[in-house]
């Protein structure tokens, strides 16, 4: 009989050969999420304390193996770069080269908008990346689906138009034109005038706070909550005019690049700046924030690119030779740059600083205006003063997307039930901080514990013999008397025990009380019940 039960538990150890591919590799990702080498055990000496560890060790145990379950089953697809053998270099590959190589739908994905009446272009894109919205210089405003490259509504509003965001969803978008702001429908309708900015130079929106910010020509900085139209806040910056604003997606901390060279971080509730950063000696041209929050990429007249760790708020990298009049980081942490008539695209691929990634020069004459990653594909639109364009850049979106947070297949039933779940998950201005992860911590006591009354007495004792040891100065004749020093030495003395207030109260008390005690105790029997009690 113990044979047979040998010979089963074997059987039931031995796998088929697919699922033991499978526990080898779920072991290989769960060595990734691991933290690092378990405590050992054996030399803790602390029952409890060995216990606790073991049960800490087996916790982290279950949730690598559920992250490494997950990875391999409901994020299936991974981010693919751009590999090369030998001593070819990834930034000489061009998009013809890519072109050849990849499928049908991704090769739709490249192609060039020519539009010279009407630009320079700005762009923006859904959270979900699945509209486009393409604002000309010149008024002409597109609304494109990206999914199946439809038109969907085209206006031309016949004056300047600086700058254009959609709002939560692509059902509204706002663009700043010549003299104010106006946030329009899907259809082209004219919804709103905020007539309150004044000529606003740039637009961002705040999704999870529902919250549109500007800036304009004179400097101002404006938040405005869309889902009732009132002003939330209205800040004068200082700084004079700018035209570079970018929002930390990490936190909703709005910054603005200066003339003088420096980078200001705003919230709604406060008139002065969270942070105050000298990043270039001369203006500052570009700002990019990292979709993690954590890295800021800032761009100046100088020709240089420097990358800022917004954890210590200190420099990280510096990249030479390069002047850039736009940047944006991709949803996987590529970081492209246009300029001219070029742009770059830059990657940290080995964790040791950006380098160059990939290249792509435009037709001689076109000047970029905005470059922006598209969510979820591996794609980089470019508005230029010809029209836009959009290239392939492999590796640069989120493989993977969650159909709770951005969903680019969603009906119209789901985008309805979606955008009330945000307007009841809307955050209030003040959750707006540097560090979001101090919301719902408790706030340190800020009472501070009183030194007892040995403490003071030394220190009083060390006071009164550093005014004693103080060395007096030689004065003229008549004024060095030794009475006039003894005079003097006294005064120190007095003033170094009247920085101890308290101690000199109570001393007081305690006299009080002892003479009050030593009255009571002189009077008659018949009279004490008449003495002052302390």
């Amino acid at each position: 009989m113990e044979v047979a039960l040998e010979d089963n538990n074997l059987m039931e150890k031995v796998l088929p050969p697919d699922e033991q591919e499978i526990d080898v590799e779920l072991e290989a990702k769960e060595k990734k999420y691991l933290r690092g080498e378990g405590a050992n055990l054996e030399s803790v000496k602390d029952k409890k304390l060995k216990t606790q560890l073991a049960s800490r060790e087996k916790l982290y145990g279950k949730s690598a193996k559920a992250a490494a379950k997950i990875e391999k089953w409901l994020l299936p697809a991974s981010a693919g770069y751009l590999e090369t053998d030998g001593l070819e270099k990834t930034w000489r590959i061009k998009q013809t080269d890519i072109a050849k190589e990849v499928d049908l739908l991704s090769s739709r994905n490249q192609y060039d908008i020519v539009l010279p009446d009407f630009g320079p272009y700005n762009l923006d894109f859904t959270a979900s990346g699945r509209h486009m919205l393409a604002g000309g210089r010149k008024g002409h405003l597109a609304l494109v689906d990206m999914m199946n490259m439809n038109l969907i509504k085209e206006i031309h509003v016949r004056e300047t138009v600086r700058d254009v965001a959609f709002l939560h969803n692509d059902q509204f978008f706002a663009a700043a034109q010549k003299k104010y702001s106006y946030i329009y429908a899907r259809d082209g309708t004219e919804i709103h005038c905020l007539k309150e900015r004044g000529p606003v130079a740039r637009l961002r929106f705040l999704k999870n706070h529902f919250l549109l910010a500007s800036v304009n020509k004179i400097g101002q900085l404006h938040y405005q909550d869309v889902t009732y139209g009132d002003m939330v806040a209205s800040i004068r910056t200082g700084k004079g005019r700018t035209d570079v604003m970018e929002v930390n997606p990490y936190n909703g901390v709005v910054a603005l690049g200066h003339s003088g060279g420096t980078v200001t971080m705003w919230k709604p509730t406060s008139q002065a700046p969270l942070v105050q950063m000298q990043c270039h000696p001369g203006p500052v041209s570009a700002v990019a924030f990292h979709p993690n929050g954590h890295l800021m990429a800032t761009s100046g007249k100088e020709r240089k690119v420097k990358i800022w760790d917004l954890r210590k708020f200190e420099e990280v990298q510096t990249i030479h030779g390069f002047h850039a009049k736009t940047l944006s980081f991709s949803q996987k942490g590529l970081l492209a740059a246009g300029t001219g008539s070029f742009v770059q695209i830059l990657g940290d691929s080995s964790g040791g600083g950006y380098s160059r990634y990939m290249s792509h020069p435009m037709v001689k004459g076109y000047q970029v205006e905005k470059v922006m990653f598209r969510p979820y594909e591996d794609v980089l639109g470019i508005g230029h003063s010809m029209g836009w364009s959009s290239v392939l850049i492999p590796g640069s979106g989120e493989p993977n997307f969650d159909s709770w947070v951005a969903n680019p297949f969603e009906t119209s039933k789901q985008r309805r039930e979606k955008e009330v779940h945000l307007l009841l998950d809307k955050l209030p201005p003040e959750t707006i901080m540097l560090d979001p992860s101090k919301i719902g911590a408790m706030r340190p006591s800020r009472r501070k514990e009183k030194p007892t009354r040995g403490e003071i007495e030394a220190e009083k004792e060390v006071a009164i013999e550093a005014a004693k040891s103080v060395e007096m100065k030689k004065k003229t004749k008549g004024r060095n008397k030794p009475s006039k020093r003894t005079k003097k030495k006294k005064e120190l003395v007095e003033n170094a025990k009247k920085t101890f207030p308290e101690l000199e109260e109570k001393n007081i008390a305690g006299k009080k009380r002892r003479i009050g005690e030593d009255a009571a105790a002189e009077l008659p029997t018949s009279l004490k019940r008449f003495a002052r009690k302390n």
